[in-house]
């Protein structure tokens, strides 16, 4: 054990571990990254993350910087929850839910808990939490809000950062604050404290007079985009302040979220769901446009492009008989509607059904016998993820973006051409069409090193071609590594420079979570990728898309 996990470990009540096994385990998540951490922490109480960060930081000021990363599952996908510092795994001791008001349906819960638990304990009492990735099952409640995730429901409903009411979260140098919306006068009794807590409300609000012009610009991007720190929200025309929406999508590069406190709504169980199939993608995506207009629309409306399905066809031919019956189309919509009020759904599926006829596709009534088929054919991505051809395996590297609907069609045929050009004679395209986030995972063999070469490339590309649609590097979550090497594509050098003053402001030494989101170097990143990708953290599930 080295002297710095010797003397956490005298000092800390939880677990401090070093052994090969372990930091082996913790040196990869779902993406194509490998970096090893100087030991691991499983802290049994938010003291022990407070200890942490101000051991790290006290060695920050003898010019010694330790970087500090929370984990959860490691599911992530942009290599945000590794570090070559202190890992923070929060599943082990951190996991209870601490309070869930039946009347106002506010859940106060530790960051480490998992949200399939978590999620089934809101059920029972008739709520739940909307706006999760089909992945969050196997996620915490913490990685979930610092990835802002948006799934399928937040068509409806919005991204996490809608429903996030406030947290606790420990500070670079250990402090512990609350955040919420602060009136003035709270706002004020902030700006007097002489703490570092105090010392960071006043050089954000410093900040956010300064920025009045590059904020205007963040505002215009698309609320789709989950680029960026969230400083617009921060400071309301009221004069209202809350430092809740930057900490949420900040992937732990701010602080260290140790509660969560998060508004639920009632829910309704029963959905119908309705599958448009069409010959050519032009028709689906048109479709897409006119789903996107109506002023009460479905839950969800997410896609599943040809190129997936005929993956799908191939690996377990059994299901497509039994869903699509005849040849594979060009695209087909998946469209989930709420029960809630059987007759306002029943005018929904109606609106959908003329729109689909108008655009030259069919619509497919999803029988009770047939459901969970048609689910399947859905979440077919899990499949297609693990499977491989030879040595080379479908790898998230272009795995999350966000597209305007209008020229999502032409974007997707311009990709596929890039992995033409690429070599790439395997690869799926699929994701939720009402959102316009896309999904995609072209085939590598990351044991050659000309196909490490190519991911590069194709990750490049891939997002320049992303950018020329109107789109940005991310979507469904935050950018973690591998989009943020792609954030300057989307931002301007403004808007760069601003995020980089947000986090020197909360991060003075660097030690949160370096290299992720902000300041990432793609160069930086090559000797980082794996020479073999291996879905090590999900064997005892399907990945999730």
């Amino acid at each position: 054990m080295n002297k710095v996990a010797h003397y956490l470990q005298q000092h800390l009540d939880g677990e401090v571990l070093t052994s090969p096994d372990v930091l082996r385990y913790f040196s990869t998540d779902e993406s194509v990254f490998e970096i090893k951490p100087m030991l691991v922490v499983h802290p049994r109480t938010e003291n022990d993350i407070r200890k942490a960060a101000r051991f790290s930081w006290q060695l920050a000021e003898r010019g010694r910087v330790i970087p500090i990363t929370i984990k959860g599952k490691g599911t992530d996908q942009t290599g945000a929850s590794l570090g070559n510092g202190i890992i923070l795994s929060t599943p082990g001791h951190l996991n209870k839910i601490i309070e869930l008001d039946p009347k106002s349906g506010v859940l106060a819960s530790q960051a480490g808990a998992l949200m399939g638990k978590l999620q089934q304990t809101i059920f029972t009492h008739g709520r739940f939490l909307p706006s999760l990735s089909s992945a969050a099952e196997y996620s915490t409640i913490g990685g979930v809000v610092a990835n802002n995730e948006s799934g399928p429901s937040s068509y409806k409903y919005g991204p996490i950062r809608e429903f996030v009411r406030g947290l606790r979260v420990v500070l670079a140098n250990g402090e512990l604050i609350q955040t919420t919306r602060l009136s003035k006068r709270e706002l004020n009794k902030k700006l007097g404290l002489a703490s570092f807590e105090g010392e960071i409300y006043r050089s954000l609000d410093k900040l956010i007079e300064e920025s009045i012009s590059q904020i205007e610009a963040l505002q215009k991007m698309s609320d789709r985009s989950n680029v960026g720190y969230a400083i617009a929200d921060v400071k309301l025309k009221d004069g209202s302040f809350d430092l809740t929406p930057l900490f949420v999508g900040s992937q732990g590069t701010l602080g260290l979220i140790s509660e969560v406190v998060v508004d639920t709504l009632p829910h309704s169980p029963q959905t119908d769901v309705s599958v448009a199939i069409f010959s050519g993608r032009e028709q689906a995506w048109r479709a897409v446009g006119r789903i996107n207009e109506m002023k009460d629309g479905p839950l969800s409306v997410d896609f599943v492009d040809g190129s997936l399905m005929k993956h799908a066809q191939k690996l377990n031919p059994n299901l497509v008989k039994s869903t699509l019956e005849k040849s594979v189309p060009d695209t087909a919509l998946f469209i989930e509607v709420e029960q809630g009020g059987s007759r306002n759904a029943k005018k929904i599926l109606k609106k959908i059904n003329k729109i689909v006829d108008e655009s030259n596709g069919d619509v497919i009534k999803v029988t009770k016998e047939k459901r969970e088929a048609w689910l399947a054919l859905r979440d077919s991505a899990s499949l297609f993820l693990s499977h491989s051809s030879g040595n080379a395996k479908p790898v998230p590297i272009v795995q999350d973006a966000y597209v305007p609907t209008d020229n999502m069609a032409a974007f997707l045929s311009k990709a596929e051409a890039l992995f033409g050009e690429s070599g790439q004679k395997e690869y799926a395209f699929w994701g939720q069409a009402g959102n316009g986030n896309v999904h995609a995972a072209p085939l590598l063999d990351l044991s050659q090193v000309g196909d490490r070469q190519k991911l590069v490339r194709i990750i490049d590309k891939y997002y320049g071609l992303v950018v020329e649609a109107g789109g940005s590097v991310a979507g469904e979550f935050a950018e973690g590594r591998t989009q943020g090497s792609q954030a300057a594509k989307v931002l301007s050098p403004e808007l760069v420079e601003l995020m980089q003053r947000i986090k020197t402001i909360f991060d003075p030494f660097n030690m949160l979570n370096p290299g992720v989101k902000v300041n990432v170097d793609i160069d930086k990143l090559k000797p980082t990728i794996r020479n073999s990708y291996t879905l090590d953290h999900q064997h005892s599930h399907l990945p999730r898309s």
